[in-house]
């Protein structure tokens, strides 16, 4: 039983013949609507695929799928079912890198819309499950070019819908450091990059998808160039403890100076 007066099924425990899970199937649903539960979680591991067919005649729907499993769920008191829908946004994530001369790793990728000849973009990439933006904007850098960074703040997002699998995204571009300041040598990724290069500032910003303010990636690129020379400060990422619970999480927030941050973080450790 879940915290929400509901029932999840440990796949462990499916009978193993598909007869026998529909007996048990609708016995247990019969108990479970008769003790007031209300959600039921089934998740039909790939061993048992010919499962789903018999669940979804006796009223469960479909919520998400993994490689190694589908989850099922159904609302036993009836009427719409308030359970939480699957995850509704990807997140994707940028990267803007300065070497030591002021110069911009950019790429040109192999596939995908942005794909044209000639076409010189920032890195970019999408988000694994269960990593952070910062470490998923490093980690697209070193794959795509080879040049090792530091996490230095996020310039900004954008949130747009109606996206793959018509899900919403977020976008995070990020501003990344060089663990190696000096580093110019670039290892293009075989399978997704043309080619990297260092562009100069002045190039960067000739480009017409950077110099037109009015478009997302002409916005967010101008914000790259005033973090380049040091007119805007981003925002910042805090990992702080939660609180109720062990563990951490990141707070993303404006950049403060000095004496904000100190205030800031003692009112923080205040509240906690």
């Amino acid at each position: 039983m879940d915290h929400y007066n509901g029932v999840i099924i440990d796949a462990a425990t499916l009978p193993a013949t598909e007869p026998e899970f529909l007996r048990r199937l609708h016995s247990s649903l019969a108990s479970w609507k008769a003790a007031g539960r209300r959600g039921v979680w089934l998740q039909v591991p790939l061993a048992h695929a010919s499962y789903v067919g018999p669940a979804v005649q006796a009223g469960f729907i479909f919520h998400h799928a993994e490689p190694g499993h589908v989850m099922l769920t159904t609302w036993l008191p009836g009427g719409p079912s308030p359970l939480p829908a699957n995850a509704s946004h990807q997140v994707g994530v940028g990267a803007f890198v300065l070497n030591s001369a002021g110069h911009v790793l950019v790429v040109q990728e192999r596939t995908g819309p942005a794909a044209r000849p000639g076409f010189w973009k920032l890195p970019t990439g999408i988000a694994n499950q269960g990593e952070d933006i910062a470490d998923a904007a490093v980690r697209e850098v070193l794959e795509e070019t080879g040049v090792r960074t530091r996490f230095s703040g996020i310039v900004g997002f954008r949130q747009a819908h109606g996206m793959a699998f018509d899900k919403s995204d977020l976008f995070f571009l990020c501003a990344l450091t060089l663990e190696d300041p000096n580093q110019m040598a670039l290892t293009p990724q075989e399978s997704e990059i043309a080619d990297a290069k260092w562009m100069s500032m002045v190039d960067f910003t000739d480009m017409p998808h950077v110099k037109d303010e009015r478009t997302v990636w002409g916005h967010l690129n101008a914000l790259c160039c005033a973090w380049a020379r040091g007119a805007y400060a981003g925002i910042q990422a805090i990992e702080l403890p939660v609180g109720f619970r062990p563990g951490t999480n990141t707070v993303f927030r404006a950049a403060l100076d000095e004496a904000g941050m100190s205030s800031a973080s003692e009112v923080k450790q205040s509240k906690l």
